[in-house]
């Protein structure tokens, strides 16, 4: 009885076990993607604009995020009745924020250049990462605040780092960490994702994004809107 008892449980260990071993970081990828409305509804998006706020020590700041696939990623702010700006593109990036003290725009370094490139991919960079030269790894299960998630560490060919944290019942992305080098140190960054909508063009995006500085609540999504290649050119 002992034996055959022991056999069993053995068994249902060797099939755990087994069962996470037939998951692969293609598996994961592959149903996330379809989670968010599958790679063809997202190879449809040219133009992001997300109309948004964050709350910092009790002070509402209207923050706006326009992009254009592959072209540019701005993000616009007003704080304490001033405006800010921050835009990358593929050659070069600028920022004014005169709120923290700048005097005049101020040109990113070619590190912050580099790291920015991921954000002209609208797509996100798990749709085609192997065609975009990326590599993935499953690397097991992780806790995020009470959710055991599936993390998949990606790598690209900037040299980022990112590991996804993916949900394994809704196979959303709920968290990401970046790492990168910026002036030869080595950053960490941590982003979480919360309250997903499927909006009309049939992809499903965060309307929450938690980060360093603050939870971003978005109120409004504009999917393919015309936008003026100004917006991404220094002001003359």
């Amino acid at each position: 009885m002992k034996t055959r008892l022991f056999l069993f449980i053995v068994s249902i260990i060797a099939l755990s076990f087994a069962g996470l071993r037939a998951q692969t970081a293609d598996d994961i990828i592959n149903k996330h993607i379809n989670a968010i409305g599958g790679a063809d509804a997202w190879k449809k998006v040219n133009s992001i604009k997300m109309t948004s706020s964050v709350t910092m020590q009790g002070t509402d700041i209207p923050i706006i995020v326009t992009a254009v696939q592959n072209k540019g990623a701005r993000m616009d702010m007003t704080m304490m009745g001033m405006s800010g700006y921050s835009f990358t593109t593929p050659t070069e990036g600028w920022t004014f924020m005169p709120f923290g003290g700048q005097q005049k725009p101020e040109a990113l370094t070619p590190d912050q250049v580099k790291n920015g490139q991921d954000e002209l991919d609208l797509q996100g960079a798990l749709i085609d990462y192997k065609l975009k030269g990326y590599t993935a790894e499953l690397i097991g299960k992780e806790d995020v605040e009470g959710t055991e998630c599936w993390k998949v560490k990606l790598n690209m060919k900037n040299g980022k780092v990112k590991t996804e944290f993916i949900d394994p019942d809704s196979y959303l992305l709920i968290r990401e960490v970046d790492k990168v080098t910026v002036d030869g140190k080595e950053q960490e960054s941590t982003t979480d994702f919360s309250n997903f909508q499927k909006l009309p063009e049939g992809i499903t995006m965060p309307m929450s994004i938690g980060s360093g500085m603050g939870q971003m609540v978005i109120k409004k999504i504009e999917i393919n809107i015309p936008v003026a290649d100004s917006l991404f050119k220094l002001p003359k």
